[in-house]
Parts: C-alpha cells; structure tokens; sequence
C-alpha cells in the first residue's frame, strides 16, 4: 500500500498530501499558468482559504459542491479546497451550457455552486437551484483557512460526471480510497517525483485531466496549465515550460502531428507521453514515437467507473502497437464471456476490472450501479466495462470497441475502430471517426450504413481517400459514406463528439 493509500485508510483526507508538501517544500512550484506560477505554500493557503470560506457558509462534511471554473490553478486551488473541507467536489467543465450544467447541479444535489469570476454570467444563471458564491480574490480579506477535514477511505470526495460521447452522464461517486489507489498506482508505474512538470491540457472534470493535478500534488511535482486551443502554441508552451509528462487523447496526439515542430523536433525537456480515453491506433503510436524518440509511451486504458485499469509497457510498444498493456497495480483486469468464464488468448469477450480503484457506483441511480458494478466470486465488486477485447498469448489486453458501437456489416461484426485505423493509416487525413446509421425496424441483423468523418491533409482529398479505402478495406469495412470537416468536434474531455457528428448527418 502506498503512502496515499495508507494515509486515507487511517482516516485522512486525500488532500492532506498537499497540507504535507507545502510543508516540506513550500517555496516549490506548484503550478504554472501563464504568467502565474504558484508556489506550494501558495496553493496550500489558497485552498485553505477556499474550504474556510465553505465551512464559513455552513457547507458540512459531505455535501455536495459544484465548481464551475476554467482549468486554472485558481480552478485547482477550489477543488482541493471543497475536499478539503470534507465537501464533494462536482467539477463542471466550463465548455458546457447553461442548460447542461443546470441538470448536474440540480442531479447531484449541490448545496453550493463556486463560480470563477472570469466566467461569462451567463454560465451560472439564477436558475440553478443552488446558492452562486463567488470567491474572494486573493487580495480581498476572507475566511481564514483551515485544517483538513478528517475523511476515511468508503468517503465520497468527488461526483465526476461522465461526458462520453453518447448518453446523458452519470454521476461516478470516486471515494478518498479511489483517489488514494489511483494516484499511488500511477505515480509506480510512471515513476512521477518532484522534478517532474506534468503538462495539463485536459479538463479536472474529466478523470484523466483530474489525474495531472492529483498526480502531480501527491508527487511534489509541478503542474503546466495550458489552455490553448492551438496545437502549434501548446507546443511552444510544452518547450518553454520544460514539461516532461504529456498526457493526451487521441484527437489531441492527432492534431499535435500536424504541428511539423512537434513532428520533426523532439521536446529535449520531455520523458513520457501517455495516452488513454480512446484507442491511439497502430499508425498514431508509431508516427509519435518517430515525432518524439526520447519520450516513453504508456498505451493506457481505463474508464471513470475505475479511475485507470491497464498501461503497457513502455519497452513493448513497438512490438505490440496495438495494445494497451496489463492490469495496473493491485487490480485485476480480465475478459469474459457472457457466462462469466475467461476467455482464452485470441477470444473476444467483454473487459471487467476489479480492485481498489473501482468506484463506489452511480449517484442516485440503482439500477445502473447493479448492472454495471456487480460482484465476484471473490467477493469484491466487478466494473463491466461495456468494451470488448481480448489478451494474447503473453496476457497484454488489446481494445476491440465498445460493446454498445459494435456493428453488423455483411454477416460480420465491425469495430469502427477497425475502420478508423484503416482511415489514419492512409496518412491522407488528419482526423477521423465513424458513426453508423441502423434501419428504422432496429433489427440488430440489418446492416448499419457506415459513415466516416475525416478531417483531410492540405495535400489530399476526398476522391484520393476513397480510392484508397477501396484498395485497402475488405467490403465490410469500407464506408458507405464519407463527411470531410474543417475540424472534428469533440466532448469536455477532448473526445469526439459522436452525438453532434450525428445529428449533422441526420
């Protein structure tokens, strides 16, 4: 057991890591955002300050908070703050609507919302149904900060949101317990320390962006917030600020090999990448690692209802392209078949996850928690993922897709990730995803119409494209549409946004 995992099973709170490093090295940077950097005595006093004001409003262990925030360390500093304080952090990206943030307010029960002062008003509209405070800037006299609040390791700390690319979201209840094995998992297989700069380019309301901060806290590291939309400056950013850990989504790795610096001039400061919240693909993982030779690449999956699940070894990735590795550690990851037997090497079956990173189920919602999180023989619970895959002979995990996108194309069952990795392969796009149309009648036997959405390289167009795929695809994985877009869009947490691509296309 790690000492974050020791710590919270003997009744502290996670957040007591950063009460530790701020005392152990309070003049070390914290976070860098912009021109602001934060050293971690700053932090430590910020969020004191924000869990002072909370209880000074009468917010009392475990009520639910909601922060609605840009990535800042502003943002950073309230959510260790709320947690702090013994509250629930409900983390809400500042990407979504009035509308949508008023359903996770009004959902999740928030005695609370904390609004960043630069957001527009529009975003916390008076019709949330929870009181709007807005926090005292650091040079208006407040609350005075302080200690933790005791919390123990079955204690709620965070409702996060899923923002997937289908579906309405639930709220994933993440214990101090979760939070705890998470963070010391990761900070083992990563080997993250103090001297490390973890880049964050990815939402706190999204569990993979959340694991930058956590990691980074827990490990004395310092955290680079960097929120531009451009590829070419997050690179300039990457260089100035000296990072050495970028994590990243798929459609984010693909837009940073368009920028030909990044491609063509490795990052001397940067020593991993890792990925996870969607497949990297062989051609991806193999363009990164000729952009970047000097970085270790962690193919990783996992999925928010167990925090991370799998990493592959960084010395296999050129042999295994395709994976995404074994189980992390202290969990169990396998593959079953519907009776519940294992799969043997080679065998599809559905990716289950059991262990101290497995969440504490859906927030008020029974019935999705007794299908999803369920027992084992042993006696733990089990996370069925919804994803299919299967191991090879060595026991790594490949992904094939999830459960609920698998398709019927001519008497065969398709993964459009099959399709995609077709499409990236062909280096004539850039970007690219595929949403399927079925038959009114809803008959699973029915074949789904194929439709790909490309972004396409300056140098080609959609008439090369399909001539290609006509060469390349057997019949059943060949599209029957293709869509070409100036730019993909994408979810919150940087994933493509499925919903939207097919409401455009009918």
């Amino acid at each position: 057991m790690g000492d974050a995992a020791r710590a919270t099973s003997q009744g502290q709170n996670w957040v007591s890591y950063l009460w530790s490093v701020a005392a152990q090295r309070p003049e070390h940077p914290a976070a860098i955002d912009g021109d602001q950097q934060l050293s971690y005595r700053q932090l430590h006093d910020r969020a004191a300050a924000y869990a002072g004001c909370l209880a000074d409003r009468g917010v009392q262990p475990g009520d639910r908070v909601a922060l609605v925030f840009r990535r800042s360390a502003e943002a950073a500093a309230a959510l260790l703050g709320t947690m702090a304080a013994g509250a629930v952090a409900v983390v809400v990206a500042d990407v979504l609507r009035p509308r949508q943030i008023a359903h996770i307010v009004r959902h999740s029960g928030a005695e609370l919302v904390l609004a960043g002062r630069d957001l527009p008003s529009e975003l916390v509209s008076p019709t949330l149904d929870a009181p709007v405070l807005t926090p005292p800037t650091e040079d208006e006299p407040g609350p005075p900060g302080h200690e933790v609040v005791p919390r123990h390791d079955r204690d709620l700390a965070q409702l996060i949101y899923t923002s997937g690319s289908t579906g309405m979201p639930k709220g994933v209840m993440v214990s101090h317990g979760n939070l705890a094995a998470g963070v010391d998992a990761v900070r083992s297989y990563l080997g993250i320390g103090p001297d490390d700069r973890i880049a964050s380019l990815l939402p706190f309301s999204f569990d993979y962006g959340l694991n930058q901060l956590l990691v980074a806290v827990a490990s004395g590291a310092t955290l680079v917030i960097d929120r531009s939309p451009i590829a070419a400056r997050v690179d300039r950013r990457l260089r100035e600020s000296e990072v050495t850990v970028l994590a990243a989504v798929p459609a984010l790795w693909r837009q940073l090999l368009q920028v030909e610096r990044f491609r063509d001039e490795p990052i001397a400061s940067l020593r991993i990448m890792t990925n996870t919240g969607g497949r990297l693909g062989v051609d991806t993982v193999r363009r990164l690692r000729r952009a970047q030779p000097g970085a270790a690449l962690f193919a990783m999956y996992g999925l928010t209802e167990a925090f991370r699940s799998t990493y592959l070894d960084p010395a296999l990735v050129d042999r295994k392209p395709g994976s995404v590795g074994r189980a992390i550690p202290g969990a169990t990851v396998r593959v079953l078949r519907p009776d519940g037997s294992t799969c043997t090497p080679g065998e599809v079956g559905e990716i289950v996850h059991e262990g101290p990173t497995v969440t504490l189920g859906y927030w008020r919602d029974d019935a999705a928690t007794s299908e999803v999180f369920r027992r084992s023989p042993s006696g733990g619970v089990v996370v069925h993922s919804g994803d299919y895959g299967f191991v090879d002979d060595e026991g790594d995990l490949y992904v094939e897709g999830r459960r609920d996108r698998m398709l019927k194309r001519l008497g065969f069952r398709v993964s459009p990730d099959e399709v995609v990795d077709a499409i990236l392969a062909s280096e004539l796009t850039a970007d690219a995803c595929v949403t399927a149309a079925r038959s009114d009648a809803g008959d699973e036997d029915d074949d789904a119409t194929l439709i790909v959405h490309v972004t396409l390289m300056p140098f080609a167009d959609v008439t090369d494209l399909e001539r290609r795929l006509a060469l390349d695809l057997p019949r059943h994985l060949r599209p029957d549409r293709v869509v070409v877009h100036d730019v993909l869009p994408t979810t919150p947490s940087g994933k493509h946004d499925l919903q939207a691509l097919e409401g455009a296309t009918g």
